[in-house]
């Protein structure tokens, strides 16, 4: 599959489609190219939506390249969900989508975060709105599920999971796990109010229940949606926030540029987060840090907690009757990462 032979007028391309053809990003081109390596266009419509929306194509091509790392036999004979997987346990399916930006808000191609802004951010601002364009793609996919995956033989009776990434506004990569927890579990960790006063926080930021956030027009979004059988026919939820440009940056070979990167890791034992700043030749990263599984306690058809289990991968299974999360890789991965590239 060609990526890179515009199949639509220059106009029409996506900022971050014609950020990456500059000649100076071949590497990064090539490297995504490898992600794509027997990634079907099934319906003859991936490569122009790639060219026109970015996003959700790069999302389903990293997720494609990681279900070849972990070793998954994939089914390309049906058109959905999206990725119809069999390993050496069971058969399962995938549908990803994105979290994308409110009408009339700022795009996150728009404008990247000044140091200033990462400096004296409010992360509970920003998580708010990406607890709200969150919800609104998990509903969507699982009224999906509903009204039409539910009815195929491939699907019936497996595991279903729903892989989402954030795209929703500037800096989303930014959040680590703080949304989606909140949404699946309401499960809220308030960085603010570790930051206004950690001497009151020795352990580190507090977590709290909210119960629901608020929309602009006042209409309340619930949480903790798989803390009862709401949605007990999602089995679980794939995330990434790391999932970006970024990644391609980091695992490419260009000779061409000098590349920093600035990164927040967990660290043994407790997972503290641990700033890093170092060259990319210096930097280790996999295609598959950064990801994270969420399984639903109340699940039809569980997934097989082992399905993605590996090193740096977060896994969170909750134990709702205890009120506590088990966490696999938690104290050892990846919470964020930045490049700064310069040429040469």
């Amino acid at each position: 599959m060609d990526l890179f032979t515009p199949l639509i007028e220059e106009s029409k391309f996506h900022s971050n489609y014609r950020s990456i053809l500059k000649s100076v990003k071949k590497p990064e081109r090539d490297e995504l190219s490898r992600w794509a390596e027997g990634f079907p266009d099934r319906d003859g419509k991936f490569v122009k939506q790639f060219q026109e929306t970015f996003n959700s194509s790069f999302w389903e091509i990293y997720l494609h390249a990681v279900m070849k790392e972990y070793g998954f036999a994939l089914n390309w004979k049906h058109n959905s969900p999206d990725f119809n997987i069999k390993t050496s346990k069971q058969q399962f399916t995938i549908e990803a989508t994105t979290a994308n930006t409110a009408d009339g808000k700022e795009n996150e191609w728009e404008r990247m975060l000044t140091l200033e802004e990462l400096n004296n951010i409010s992360f509970n601002k920003m998580n708010m709105e990406s607890i709200i364009r969150l919800s609104n793609a998990l509903i969507s996919k699982y009224r999906l599920y509903k009204a039409k995956y539910s009815k195929l033989d491939h699907v019936k009776k497996k595991p279903f999971v729903v892989a989402i990434a954030p795209f929703e506004q500037p800096g989303f990569n930014l959040q680590y796990n703080r949304p989606i927890m909140a949404l699946l579990y309401d499960y809220y960790v308030d960085e603010d109010a570790y930051t206004k006063a950690p001497e009151l926080y020795p352990d580190g930021p507090p977590d709290r229940q909210l119960g629901y956030v608020e929309k602009d027009n006042g209409a309340e979004i619930p949480l903790g949606v798989f803390l009862d059988d709401q949605m007990s026919e999602i089995s679980a939820v794939i995330f990434s926030c790391t999932a970006t440009w970024g990644k391609v940056n980091v695992l490419a070979n260009n000779e061409n540029v000098e590349t920093e990167v600035f990164s927040l890791w967990a660290t043994e034992p407790h997972g503290r987060p641990e700033k890093r700043f170092c060259s990319r030749k210096e930097y280790t990263e996999s295609i598959t840090d950064g990801l994270q599984v969420f399984h639903n306690p109340y699940a039809k058809y569980p997934l097989a907690p082992e399905t993605f289990k590996r090193e740096g991968v977060v896994q969170c299974f909750p134990d709702v009757g205890k009120g506590i999360f088990y966490e696999e890789e938690a104290t050892k991965c990846l919470h964020f990462r930045q490049v700064i590239n310069h040429l040469k």
